[in-house]
């Protein structure tokens, strides 16, 4: 399955933001620039937009940004661990070459978004509301999506081992090409789910169904 997604509208020769400038109070919005090769910590705002930026080589330690808007962003070699998204909006955003180990989207409403090569273990998309949105090629074991919305989702070569799927809908969600072994799923939830020949032993032995020779 191919999914159209649409990429950031990102204006060539953005500004650099210095990290000087970069204090972020509740309900602030900050647009047209690029943050780099920095680290922003102990920040916690409420309800803060974030338009047309790239961050880039940014390193993020203990941020809470609740209920955040991102619209056309770029997430570029960052460290994102333990990130706190609750309740956020994402539209149209990319996160390239991240690290992402346990951040938080729980509740999340994220549209048109793309992830690629980035290390999201551990990560909770409990109760989020994906549409159109790729995970390409990342590492997503452990990774919780307890009661998330899938429309139109695409896992394309991803290492999904002992990620939590129950109370989720995986009709029309391919598998196929990602890594595991185990998996938290509900039998009523794996209608539609494409998956290879080979990983039906995983689903065969979760079930604890006996195969007859």
């Amino acid at each position: 399955m191919t999914i159209k997604i649409e990429s950031p509208k990102i204006p060539a020769g953005l500004p650099d933001i210095t990290p000087s400038e970069f204090t972020i109070e509740s309900e602030d919005c900050m647009s047209m620039g690029v943050i780099s090769d920095c680290t922003i910590d102990q920040q916690a705002a409420h309800k803060v937009s974030f338009e047309r930026i790239i961050f880039r080589n940014v390193v993020f330690t203990e941020i809470a940004w609740t209920e955040l808007e991102l619209t056309d962003v770029i997430f570029e070699k960052c460290d994102l661990s333990n990130m706190n998204f609750i309740g956020s909006n994402i539209h149209r955003t990319e996160f390239k070459n991240c690290k992402m180990i346990g951040i938080d989207f729980t509740n999340a409403t994220l549209r048109n978004i793309k992830f690629t090569n980035c290390f999201g273990d551990y990560a909770s998309f409990r109760f989020a509301n994906f549409k159109q949105l790729v995970f390409k090629e990342c590492s997503l074991c452990s990774a919780d999506f307890y009661g998330s919305v899938f429309v139109k989702v695409d896992f394309q070569r991803c290492s999904i081992d002992r990620a939590q799927f129950s109370s989720v809908k995986l009709e029309g969600i391919d598998l196929s090409d990602c890594e595991f072994t185990e998996l938290g799923v509900d039998i009523a939830g794996l209608k539609g789910c494409t998956i290879a020949r080979e990983q039906a032993s995983v689903f065969v032995n979760m079930f604890g169904l006996i195969i007859k020779e």
